[in-house]
């Protein structure tokens, strides 16, 4: 009975992880990529934080998935707001910024995003 409560847990947990990662991506993730496909220096950039991600994931739970993905870009948002970072607002619709002056929270969370798509969690 047990095991059988575990894995329904196990497989809820995974999925409102793949969607909070969904709607990162569809937040900050698409636009930020798009951005850096197009400019070599931001690409860069989001690349050094996607290394700095898969690191993170690895020594914590020594494998990238959702439910870390997910927790470790909770932890972003958490440290930017008490940072008094801004973050844009949630439209739903992606974001409008100057993607060439983001932050490093920003610049993490669309890191977050492209591991995430790169370990098959969205």
């Amino acid at each position: 009975m047990s095991s059988t409560f575990d894995a329904t847990a196990d497989a809820v947990t995974v999925a409102q992880a793949q969607v909070a990662l969904d709607d990162l991506m569809a937040w900050v993730g698409v636009d930020g990529l798009v951005a850096a496909l197009r400019s070599p220096g931001l690409l860069a950039a989001v690349d050094q934080h996607a290394a700095a991600v898969r690191e993170a994931m690895v020594a914590r739970s020594g494998a990238v998935d959702a439910c870390s993905l997910a927790g470790y870009a909770r932890s972003v948002i958490a440290a930017a707001y008490r940072m008094g970072r801004s973050l844009p607002e949630q439209t739903g619709q992606g974001c409008e910024l100057d993607w060439s002056r983001a932050g490093w929270h920003l610049l993490r969370l669309v890191a977050v995003c492209a591991v995430a798509d790169e370990a098959g969690c969205l």
